[in-house]
């Protein structure tokens, strides 16, 4: 088994996340579900960023799981080249990645190891997914994500791969009691698909069932019905926002 050096190792910080309330934001249209939150008071005890989002919003933590040389030697990663040079030399922030760069002013091995072996699992295949691993692995109490999209509505012929593996690590969260939230312009986890649509088959009914996460369990019914129901507690299924236009420069 290759082992990591005590010097590969070093950077990596020793903290109790057990419980803790995390954003993880990427670089997404619904990232600015996050923006919006922030606007209106909402907190949490640790924000994550991926990649050049870190150059947008304050954070705790930036997970950039390519080796620096990408960015630093090359112009593989286009527009946001000159964004996450200037990003890794100047921040103070953790930067979690896998080789330790001179270039990165504060980089940290991620625990690949200690990650892998904890969650039994090695399935890592995008930046996302290791920063969900690491929550999972640091037994944090929720993960709200924003900015994770994948896909969109309006352009069926462009998607970047990893949803699947992001979803998978959302799942294992989920199953761990970790609680998960999503924007509701996302395509993940059909975070943006009307609830009536969600439920296949059942969907085609004269009454659709819908599923209505709320205190831990499922509230699985004909959607006017429990949309009454809810309304009596003063309570209303959200609706699902329309995401805005994509970027297209």
């Amino acid at each position: 088994m290759i082992e990591l050096t005590k010097e590969e190792t070093q950077n990596t910080p020793q903290e109790s996340l057990e419980g803790k309330k995390v954003a993880i934001v990427g670089l997404g249209i619904s990232q600015v579900d996050f923006a919006i939150g922030l606007q209106n008071g909402r907190e949490w005890d640790e924000v994550w960023c991926i990649n050049s989002a870190g150059a947008t919003y304050p954070c705790d933590k930036i997970f950039m799981l390519d080796p620096a040389s990408r960015f630093f030697d090359s112009t593989d990663a286009g527009l946001q080249t000159n964004v996450m040079t200037s990003l890794l030399s100047n921040t103070d922030v953790p930067v979690f990645t896998c080789e330790l760069d001179d270039r990165v002013k504060n980089p940290v091995m991620f625990p690949i190891n200690e990650v892998c072996n904890a969650t039994k699992c090695a399935y890592l295949n995008n930046t996302v997914a290791y920063a969900i691993a690491y929550a999972l692995w640091s037994k944090v109490g929720r993960i709200d994500l924003f900015g994770i999209d994948f896909s969109y509505k309006e352009n069926m012929h462009f998607a970047e791969a990893g949803r699947a593996c992001v979803e998978f690590w959302i799942s294992k969260c989920m199953e761990n009691d970790i609680l998960v939230g999503m924007s509701g312009r996302s395509t993940v986890l059909d975070s943006n698909v009307p609830a009536t649509e969600k439920l296949y088959g059942f969907h085609r009914l004269e009454k659709p069932l819908v599923a209505i996460p709320h205190e831990g369990k499922f509230i699985i019914g004909p959607y006017d019905e429990i949309n009454k129901e809810l309304e009596k507690q003063g309570l209303k299924i959200n609706e699902d926002v329309a995401p805005p236009e994509p970027y297209k420069g």
